[in-house]
């Protein structure tokens, strides 16, 4: 086959069945992503004699004789293509994973397309951005400031990689060629319980092209958890690499390695598993009574696991004062119980790795990863390796979310890597990452709740039963997320009990914000019941009851810790989402009298470092060419941190941005790092960058004025030099002279996680709902965010957008759904309902003015956060406009719809048709 790439002409017959996007990647196209390979997310798209088309489902011969642009070849012989500046410009995407394939499809677009982005756009997914910068980019928006000198913290500098997300140069995991790749493919169990009795291999090694096959009986006897953790003690040490029992429909029993993806998919096909079905449990209620099928009952405490007899991975109990007393006393009491449900993380980039043996025999792993330093101390551990034997590394990272922080791919790429001395590769398929990964905890939370007659709160108690799933990665630090969401409010009496219960379902880990999201939807629609049977406006009865500066923070126990508030918003937060929904600006209501207008919030307030440690070491360099080297532990995943890093350092440097190079996510290039989870990117990372620069600013200036002969207080640096009195001394003079004379000029600093402070969120909404279709359409979307001092504005509000949109997609219709059996159904983008660009508000965002005491240069994180008081502030908006107080989600229209019509049955029509007709 003859086909053009990019005016470059390529020869060779693809595989039968082969299709055009893996075509173009083996031919080094790096900037064709892999997504969903079912023409569901457009990560793929390509041009084919100038159409765009979805190179996942285009068969690679019908490239024969035709011209292909991939986003690497658009701008032809310029630097960028137009489309391309405007996403620079615009800086339209987060991780950019889904960039590449955006560019394509919005350079094909007439004007008249881009008049309707939502039809226009409808084939692309983008889980961070929440679609606005997109929007913008499309129609040419320029949000960027230049890169002048002066402060940089406070402007909104472009992310440093732009150029390379935008031309398909940026390189994620798998955007390397190797020598002699193997490929590796999973073998997955069938039932939800059952212990493997025999395994045949015989028929898979006789594969052409298969060369290893694993099963438990190559795998390392030590139990681990999947999830990472700076205490490893923190996680049940609950899984194998491979098990010889099965927990969950899904889990991987064998792994198939072969020259070639397609011969590994056959060899797996022809291995023979022989299984014993054992008795199951879905239900967590159930899990935890007397006479349930026990998951883990070989295991116990030496595994941190609470109570395996019980199906209980972890618990948390506490109280404080007298509830039963306070609820005796009460004017008020409101009690129910509220579910959230599971959500898959669903970033673009699944989990994947390769791992290889280097010259000197070490093992190296290049991973898509949140966390490699936790991982590589994983991997030792699991092998029997030294630290020095072992290298992790990364590459950009296409989204998280909390999932990455699991040790999903590169334990199994590790082990064929270390058997077989060849480099193995494997990539989870989309279908995978629903079923064979993990998902964000369902929680049950009953609440109860009591208040007096003046809108004082007097009690609030917290029964909480997470379902963890086959295995209990993040079961302890989820079911700590009853901690927070009622920290908030000052309230003397507090009780809390909260399970994570082991059931025959996919594993549940950890999910932008840690439990709260769950634990948050409960508490606020439990402050809005409250506030209504009080007649009280829902933002004062939270302004009369939250904390206050100087308040202790207190949950269910009232030991000392570390966490304070460093800065707060919170009352400027209630008030910026008060006066924006005040404000008569937004969508307008449906016509026709079946629409019921309503509105609601909620808040929430997060630690800003998750607890038990999180470490962060960062080293900056004066380089030869006057320029400098940030190296930091963090992987760059789309939550910026990259960005503010340069921004902070920059202003302690007094030079640009522009002159920062950074190192990233690299084992071999300092000690330790936690990891990019628990949003300590800015205030862990970010601050141990800090205190390095601080620390290289004074050696610099020494230096200097050794060369000027001049004071040390008659120095500062500058840009590209240090003022020394009157003279100017050159920094590349300065680096060069350094490095003849002694060490070059560098700062090693690290930071501890601790003391902690807390950030706080404020969500409003107004909705109308659809009385005889239960459709809800959101009129307008308010955000206010205590972020401390906002390094760079543009993409702080991107992440709060991208919180708030992936939020909404959770509250209204994404959901997973398994059969009677413990089988997975919603296995794909398909079935599975990620917001598209026509699903998502624009939202509004507002930022308290604050500065935080701990946090670098007074920032606060601002990534998990957002997601966490939308779902309740969306439910409380649908019970002002109906009356109905749904406790369960998401809000799916059928389940809005069958409410609403029982509540027409009870209630009557006069009744009923004054529900919610204010605007």
């Amino acid at each position: 086959m003859r086909c053009e790439v990019n005016g470059r002409v390529f020869t060779g017959e693809p595989r039968p069945g082969q299709c055009l996007r893996s075509y173009l990647r083996e031919l080094g196209w790096f900037g064709v992503k892999m997504g969903c390979d079912a023409g569901d997310c457009g990560a793929c798209t390509v041009h084919v004699d100038g159409e765009p088309v979805h190179s996942c489902l285009f068969p690679a011969f019908r490239a024969a004789g035709r011209r292909v642009t991939t986003v690497e070849g658009l701008a032809g012989d310029a630097a960028l293509h137009p489309v391309q500046r405007d996403f620079l410009a615009a800086q339209g995407f987060q991780c950019g994973f889904c960039t590449a394939g955006l560019i394509m499809t919005a350079a094909a677009l007439d004007p008249e397309q881009r008049r309707n982005l939502p039809e226009a756009l409808k084939g692309n997914l983008c889980r961070c951005t929440g679609y606005r910068a997109i929007e913008d980019a499309v129609h040419g928006v320029v949000r960027v400031d230049d890169d002048a000198e002066g402060e940089s913290v406070g402007r909104n500098l472009p992310a440093p990689a732009g150029p390379q997300v935008v031309t398909g140069t940026a390189r994620y995991a798998l955007d390397v060629s190797v020598e002699g790749l193997l490929h590796a493919k999973l073998v997955h169990a069938p039932h939800a319980h059952a212990r493997i009795t025999a395994i045949d291999t015989s028929a898979a090694r006789a594969v052409p092209g298969v060369r290893a096959v694993f099963t438990h009986e190559d795998a390392p006897a030590r139990r681990y958890s999947t999830g990472r953790h700076e205490d490893a003690t923190l996680d049940p040490a609950d899984t194998r690499l491979f098990d010889d029992v099965v927990r969950f429909a899904g889990q991987r029993v064998a792994a198939v390695v072969a020259d070639s993806v397609a011969a590994a998919e056959e060899g797996c096909r022809q291995l023979a598993v022989i299984y014993e079905v054992l008795p199951d449990v879905f239900d967590p209620e159930v899990a935890m009574t007397p006479g349930s099928p026990v998951l883990h009952g070989d295991k116990g405490p030496e595994q941190y696991i609470a109570d395996a007899d019980r199906n209980i991975a972890a618990e948390v109990h506490g109280d404080l004062g007298d509830v039963e007393a306070a609820f005796a006393a009460a004017d008020v009491i409101h009690e129910d119980t509220y579910v959230s449900h599971r959500l898959q993380h669903a970033h673009l980039e699944s989990h994947a790795s390769l791992a290889w043996l280097d010259a000197a025999g070490r093992l190296t792993v290049r991973t898509s990863s949140q966390v490699p330093f936790l991982t590589r101390d994983a991997l030792c551990t699991l092998f029997a390796l030294p630290k020095d034997r072992v290298r992790v590394l990364c590459g950009r990272v296409g989204g998280g979310f909390g999932a990455k922080q699991e040790m999903f791919t590169e334990d199994v790429v590790a082990l064929a890597a270390l058997r077989t001395g060849r480099p193995v590769q494997l990539e989870l398929t989309r279908e995978e990452e629903f079923t064979a990964t993990a998902v964000r905890h369902p929680i049950s939370v009953r609440v109860k709740a009591a208040a007096r007659r003046d809108g004082t709160l007097t009690a609030l108690q917290l029964r909480a039963v997470a379902n963890t799933g086959a295995y209990g990665n993040h079961a302890t630090a989820v079911i700590h997320g009853c901690n927070e969401s009622i920290a908030v409010y000052r309230c003397p009496n507090k009780k809390v009990d909260g399970y994570a219960v082991y059931t025959n379902t996919v594993p549940s880990g950890a999910y932008r914000g840690y439990g709260l999201s769950q634990t948050i939807f409960a508490v606020e629609s439990a402050m809005d019941e409250l506030a209504r049977a009080l007649g009280t406006d829902p933002i004062a009865f939270r302004e009369r009851n939250v904390i206050r500066p100087g308040d202790p923070m207190l949950s269910f126990d009232a030991a000392p810790d570390d966490v304070e508030i460093g800065s707060y918003g919170l009352d400027q937060c209630l008030d910026l989402v008060r006066s924006a929904l005040r404000r008569d600006v937004g969508a307008r209501p449906p016509a026709g009298v079946d629409w019921r207008v309503g509105q609601g919030i909620a808040l929430g307030m997060i630690d800003t470092i998750p607890p038990r440690g999180h470490h962060a070491e960062a080293r900056i360099a004066l380089r030869a060419d006057g320029h400098y080297e940030l190296t930091v532990g963090t992987a760059e995943f789309g939550s910026g941190t990259t960005t503010a890093h340069r921004q902070l350092v920059a202003d302690v440097l007094g030079t640009r941005p522009e002159r920062i190079r950074i190192v990233h996510a690299d084992t071999d290039r300092l000690d330790h790092d936690t990891g990019a989870f628990g949003s300590t990117g800015i205030v862990v990372a970010g601050l141990a960058a800090t205190r390095a620069a601080e620390e290289l600013r004074t050696r610099i200036i020494a230096a200097g004025a050794r060369y000027a002969g001049v004071e040390p207080a008659a120095c500062a640096p500058a840009d590209d030099h240090v003022r020394c009195g009157e003279a100017r001394v050159p920094l590349a003079d300065l680096a060069t002279r350094s490095r003849a004379t002694g060490p070059e000029l560098s700062a090693t600093a690290t930071s501890e996680g601790s003391p902690r402070s807390v950030a706080f969120n404020v969500q409003g909404f107004r909705v109308a709902v659809h009385a005889s279709t239960g459709e809800i359409r959101i009129l307008r979307s308010v955000h206010a965010a205590d972020a401390g001092r906002v390094v760079n504005p543009l993409q702080c509000r991107g992440q709060i957008e991208g919180g708030v949109a992936q939020a909404v997609g959770a509250a209204l219709y994404e959901s997973l759904l398994w059969d009677d059996d413990g089988h997975l159904v919603t296995t794909s983008f398909r079935t599975y309902h990620v917001p598209a660009f026509g699903d998502v508000p624009r939202t509004e965002v507002y930022f308290a003015d604050t500065a935080d005491a701990l946090g670098p240069l007074g920032a606060k994180s601002m990534s998990e956060s957002p997601f966490t008081p939308v779902a309740p502030a969306l439910a409380n908006a649908v019970r002002d406009a109906t009356g109905i107080r749904f406790g369960v989600l998401p809000l799916t229209r059928d389940r809005v719809c069958l409410a609403l019509a029982a509540a027409r049955a009870t209630t009557t029509a006069r009744e009923y048709l004054t529900l919610g007709r204010r605007s």
